[in-house]
């Protein structure tokens, strides 16, 4: 008898999207390479998979090659002051974190409870709560598609920015490991977002003991839906779905008059406007709801699956808030997950 295949509502933090053509678990880069090639060899393309929590798949699934990334192992090598830390792409990220923390180690405590694997990380440049992936990641180890090997690139070569990276933005390269420089510290780095310092009864700037900080993090994340919690219901999303806008000064100027009081921050690039502020003032109101698919009753940004819900119903509801807030305030909103078969 043939087993059956499996579908990506399963496999993805959304819960949404048809049939897998073929999936395949890889734990070393000896079987990466060769699950890709045969997917080249026979033209039927490949999808990388981690813990499907920043992916949404199309209702007729997937016909490739399906790859799931397990590389596994965490290695700690001491230098002085600091640590460098090589974890495998394959590693859940939020029990990294938790790991990292308990062993005293000062970098990623903001980055607490974000579902996923290590290996996404650096695709996304992650960021929360005023850090980022890119701050602390030193190396990423890659497999080079386009040179069929092995490689290891330097932090510079990644080309990181707001919620992208060389590997977000070219297929080239496989992350199969990523190593980070941590501080031995029992201290928090300096608190970058007002948010986590008002939580924390502290000043931006500041910094306070490392577990508590990341528990303040996962406390706030908590009361976003943005940790995963079976029993929670907006918590089958794919987290926010929209990045936040940056925008030039012509930009700016042409959205002053349109969304009096915005808050705006200055980052590389432009000015930089919260999303979720953006939304619910084009109507789009937490708990709205189309179909099955409805905005989190906790966090603005995140679109989630009710039960029997499809992919067709949740790009539904994002592309009637995108095109909500172009109406209203003339800002194109992208969207953060990778999107699958759909166009938003």
């Amino acid at each position: 008898m043939q087993a059956r295949r499996p579908f990506f509502s399963e496999l993805t933090t959304m819960g949404v999207g048809g049939p897998v053509g073929r999936l395949v678990e890889v734990t070393d880069v000896t079987a990466l390479r060769d699950a890709l090639g045969k997917a080249d060899a026979e033209e039927e393309g490949a999808l990388l998979l981690g813990a499907g929590s920043n992916l949404v798949v199309s209702d007729q699934g997937f016909p490739g090659t399906v790859v799931r990334l397990g590389m596994k192992g965490c290695r700690f090598q001491r230098e002085g002051d600091s640590v460098r830390v090589e974890v495998g792409a394959g590693e859940d990220w939020p029990s990294f974190v938790a790991r990292c923390v308990s062993e005293g180690l000062s970098g990623l405590e903001c980055l607490s409870g974000i579902p996923g694997t290590a290996g996404a990380t650096p695709v996304q440049n992650v960021g929360a709560y005023g850090q980022e992936v890119s701050q602390v990641a030193t190396q990423v180890a890659v497999w080079d598609r386009g040179l069929g090997r092995a490689r290891r690139l330097l932090s510079a070569e990644c080309d990181f920015g707001y919620r992208t990276s060389i590997f977000k933005r070219q297929q080239r390269y496989v992350v199969t490991a990523v190593t980070f420089c941590l501080q031995r510290s029992q201290l928090s780095q300096p608190l970058a977002y007002p948010e986590l310092a008002r939580e924390l009864g502290s000043a931006p700037g500041a910094t306070v003991p490392l577990r508590e900080a990341a528990q303040a993090v996962l406390e706030l994340r908590r009361k976003k839906g943005m940790v995963l919690d079976p029993s929670d219901p907006d918590t089958r999303s794919a987290g926010s779905f929209f990045t936040n806008p940056v925008l030039s000064d012509a930009q700016m100027s042409e959205l002053a008059p349109l969304a009096p009081g915005v808050p705006s921050f200055a980052v590389t690039g432009g000015t930089k406007v919260p999303a979720a502020w953006l939304v619910e003032r084009a109507g789009f109101n937490r708990g709205y709801q189309m179909g099955r698919a409805a905005i989190s009753s906790k966090h603005t940004l995140a679109i989630t699956a009710r039960p029997g819900a499809t992919a067709a119903e949740v790009v539904a509801l994002a592309r009637a808030v995108r095109d909500g807030v172009a109406e209203r305030f003339g800002v194109r909103l992208e969207p953060e997950p990778l999107l699958v078969g759909l166009v938003l």
